[in-house]
């Protein structure tokens, strides 16, 4: 059964390649909010761990998954401040700690 850490790693690097894909125009809208929707359904499945403190990775991912399902399309991409954030925490989840943790960037588990 996987656990939050594991979990947290793998879909933490295919978000930040869906984002920077999204913010590139390299792929639509749809398969970004897809990719969340699929997401959120594993996370149903995820049983242990819930209860551990989180990680820096998991902070940042949440995050980034609230606002990719929060702000509309237009937005995610004209948005200049927007773009910035997201970029950031793209940034901090491919670095593999080459990137200090933005601490604006903390989200919290469905």
């Amino acid at each position: 059964m996987p656990t939050v850490e594991k979990f947290v790693d793998k879909k933490a690097k295919q978000l930040a390649f869906y984002v920077q894909a999204y913010l590139a125009q390299q792929i639509n809208y749809s398969e970004l909010d897809l990719f969340f929707w699929d997401t959120m359904e594993e996370w149903a499945q995820i049983e242990h761990g819930k209860q551990l403190p989180y990680g820096k990775n998991e902070k940042v991912f949440w995050h980034l998954m609230h606002q990719i399902h929060f702000w509309p399309q237009h937005s995610l991409l004209h948005d200049s401040y927007l773009r910035g954030e997201l970029a950031t925490c793209v940034d901090f989840l491919q670095g593999a700690g080459q990137y200090p943790f933005p601490i604006d960037c903390v989200g919290i588990r469905p």
